[in-house]
């Protein structure tokens, strides 16, 4: 099967380390395609930002689902997703929301560890839209240097301190939310004491179940096809998912 794995933000450099990541949890014979947002911010930090990047993975999503078996939304806000999943034909899987869904088959506490100031309440938020406000133990959001998206492997300690926290506060799990930090789960596992659980990888499994069981489409309901609409000002390859009568 092929795989489409869209990062929400710019910057390519995240983008080889989510198709790393994605690439060594996938089975064998999956294929990854691996693109950025784009345009929009290097690394999404703000509200106004995540807008911006849900209308770029959307684009970035028009533009390569060809051929393609599903779709995997990268980025911690899931921005797009949703709309993602009402418009292709093929599933759409968020990285949070897998990773979410992932530790609830895991244990009963969630712990969420984000980056950045305004993170911790757009992934409150994200929780309670995903209908897990009452498995969530507890959330930390850590003040993140521009160096450690740049390398996040430098920021391993305070990373593994945040996840000390989280379990001192009923954690079983815990979600290390951000692609900007994709594969660092793997390294920081031997000295976590609970689950960590990385959205990548969390995303690429359940994508790859998701076309095994060939589930079709909804046809009815608010994820069936959207009716054809004419749109403007957006790249030619989403203006014929939306307007596929060609009346616009």
């Amino acid at each position: 099967m092929k795989l489409l794995v869209v990062n929400g933000n710019t910057t390519d450099a995240i983008t080889a380390r989510i198709a790393a990541t994605a690439r060594a949890a996938a089975g064998p014979g999956t294929e990854i395609v691996a693109v950025s947002a784009p345009f929009g911010a290097r690394v999404v930090g703000t509200r106004a930002e995540e807008t911006i990047a849900a209308h770029a993975v959307l684009e970035a999503a028009a533009a390569h689902h060809a051929g393609c078996d599903a779709v995997v939304v990268a980025i911690s806000t899931d921005a797009g997703a949703a709309a993602a999943r009402e418009l292709l034909p093929v599933p759409v899987v968020g990285i949070t929301e897998a990773a979410l869904l992932t530790a609830c088959a895991l244990g009963g506490g969630i712990g969420v560890l984000t980056f950045g100031a305004r993170a911790g309440a757009w992934s409150r938020e994200l929780v309670a839209r995903y209908g897990l406000t009452a498995r969530l133990a507890a959330l930390e959001a850590l003040d993140t240097p521009p160096s450690a998206f740049a390398d996040p492997d430098a920021f391993a300690d305070p990373l593994l301190a945040g996840v000390e926290r989280l379990v001192g506060q009923g954690a079983d799990t815990v979600v290390i939310a951000g692609a900007a930090f994709a594969g660092l789960c793997q390294s920081l596992q031997p000295r976590a004491p609970v689950p960590l659980l990385d959205g990548i990888a969390c995303a690429v499994g359940q994508a790859e179940l998701l076309v095994r069981l060939g589930l079709p489409k909804p046809r009815a309901g608010s994820y069936a096809a959207v009716p054809s609409r004419a749109v403007t000002g957006v790249g030619e390859a989403l203006r014929r998912l939306l307007d596929r009568d060609g009346s616009g």
